[in-house]
């Protein structure tokens, strides 16, 4: 739905020829089969008013990723006529470069991870297993071509017409697509982000992005990943455990600093007992490319960190507003001129236009996207007025080695937020039952790590955290009790699953000894609103 921003100053055009090609090359794997489904092909003529429109839409998304495409659909449910522009494949980042393919690559690195512990369950000949990259990414890139299909069918089932190009306002009702100029009631941004390439790095050009990790054909002999956030992590996770020798660098002392630092500390010791080296600390100064064809890597402070096969920076993500002319529409920026400026409805400055995801910047998560586009449809067009996505205690996991689940607030949050004297917090450090038969040392085993937070006399549970074995699949069933409000002694008061790694969230000691324990009274609880 919107091109990659154009540089402003001549210094840039290496990057920009980067990302060109690197965007040319993923959308000719990812085209084929994408916009199966009939497609309203535009013509080149240009119209330039209201009055030669090619059609009037009541909803016109911008922007095939996840949140347009479920408001879209969700908006056309409710008896509107609805039209999606899209110049690339369908699905946006989290099917294409994203969510997707990445989970298939850190499924081949967990099946990686087992053949390694196949040895200490006494199996043998798995040393003999290796990977086919190049096989695993075609089956992977068909996997993804397939589901841009299902996308497509599914638009084509819900009546939702498709335009394909590259959409810009002309004014708050109108958008040309491709050069044809439609015109609707309601429109909503829905266009994403792409990866930041720092253009003020020499060398950046001989660097790749997340994007560019999907586009590789063979599994590089050694990386570097540069950035302190979860796709940082994530990728170099996947390189590590499938057999490349990967540096992590951070400018900070550790990865993922927002998170709890429960959480961070105990990925930084199983970073560090896996072999994955971190280069905490560390600033690029340059890359080179050498004769031999390795990006030699140089830091702000003089040191060499090596030469490298790949060298990928994941050091942020950027919106796609640039092509957009949202000037045209009088829709505003935030403060930083960065993001698209929302409301809590999703309302731009212009009247009319709406934005969501990754453009706003609140939350760049796909699931949270798909919530405020379906409640934005429902506020348009089934009359509930005060309909809008909650951004509160959203869930999110980050599949690292070992993955972490996490929802609500850390500790220190939670103390900046309610005063320390009014915050509780229970831990638990253990060794998954996995790892138990296993003969090594103990203290090698590696350790799952859970921290519930509490606040105020009635201990109601403000955030919950975990990182360890099935940490991914264990956090979405807790999320819904925290959204609920549950309290400690709610927790306590459900029967283990045993034996699990998830009891231990419902067996934190002292148990039973909660505010507001019913010792096992259920006389106040919830019952069927029968007819």
């Amino acid at each position: 739905a919107a091109a990659p921003l154009q540089p402003a100053h001549s210094a840039f055009t290496g990057i920009e020829a980067m990302q060109q090609r690197s965007a040319a090359m993923l959308l000719a794997v990812l085209r084929a089969g994408a916009l199966r489904a009939p497609v309203r092909r535009l013509s080149r003529r240009a119209a330039t008013t209201t009055s030669m429109a090619a059609e009037h839409f009541d909803y016109l998304v911008i922007g095939a990723g996840s949140g347009g495409i479920a408001s879209a659909r969700r908006a056309a449910l409710h008896g509107a006529k609805v039209a999606v522009c899209e110049r690339g494949a369908l699905g946006g980042t989290c099917v294409n470069v994203g969510c997707v393919p990445k989970k298939v690559m850190y499924n081949a690195a967990h099946i990686m991870e087992c053949l390694h512990d196949a040895p200490l369950y006494q199996y043998s000949g798995a040393d003999g297993v290796s990977l086919d990259w190049g096989a695993l990414k075609t089956a992977r890139d068909n996997y993804v071509t397939r589901l841009n299909g299902i996308y497509g069918r599914n638009l084509d089932g819900s009546g939702v017409t498709k335009l394909e190009g590259l959409a810009s306002f002309k004014s708050a009702k109108e958008v040309s697509v491709g050069g044809e100029t439609y015109t609707a009631d309601h429109v909503l941004v829905a266009v994403g982000g792409k990866p930041t390439m720092p253009a003020d790095l020499p060398g950046v050009e001989h660097c790749i992005s997340s994007d560019g990790f999907f586009l590789l054909d063979e599994m590089p002999e050694n990386a570097l990943v540069v950035g302190a956030g979860y796709i940082a992590v994530e990728m170099a996770g996947i390189l590590h455990a499938l057999g490349c020798d990967t540096d992590l660098a951070v400018r900070g002392a550790k990865p993922l600093r927002s998170f709890d630092d429960l959480m961070s500390d105990t990925l930084v010791s199983e970073m560090a007992r896996q072999g994955l080296t971190l280069q905490a600390e560390t600033t690029l100064a340059k890359v080179e490319l050498t004769a031999d064809g390795k990006k030699k890597v140089t830091t702000t402070d003089g040191r060499v960190l090596g030469e490298y096969s790949e060298v990928l920076l994941a050091v942020g993500r950027e919106p796609l507003t640039g092509p957009l002319d949202l000037q045209h529409a009088g829709v505003d920026l935030d403060a930083n001129g960065r993001y698209i400026a929302v409301d809590e409805y999703q309302n731009t400055s212009a009247e009319g236009v709406y934005a969501l995801g990754d453009v706003c910047g609140n939350i760049e998560l796909t699931p949270m996207a798909i919530a405020a586009g379906r409640r934005l449809a429902d506020r348009l067009f089934k009359g509930q007025e005060h309909a809008k996505a909650d951004y509160s205690d959203v869930p999110t996991v980050v599949f690292s080695h070992p993955p972490i689940g996490t929802v609500g607030l850390t500790e220190k949050e939670a103390v900046e937020k309610y005063g320390e004297a009014n915050v509780k917090v229970w831990t638990s450090t253990f060794v998954n039952l996995w790892y138990g038969p296993m003969p090594i040392d103990p203290a090698d085993k590696p350790r799952t790590a859970m921290k519930m937070v509490t606040a105020g006399s009635n201990e109601l549970i403000v955030g919950l955290h975990v990182i360890g074995v099935g940490a991914d699949e264990m956090l979405q069933g807790f999320a819904v009790a925290v959204k609920m409000g549950a309290t400690k002694a709610d927790f306590d008061s459900c029967v283990a699953l045993h034996p699990t790694a998830a009891e231990e969230f419902v067996t934190l000691a002292p148990w039973g000894e909660g505010a507001g324990d019913k010792q096992g009274d259920r006389s106040g609880a919830a019952q069927p609103a029968l007819a």
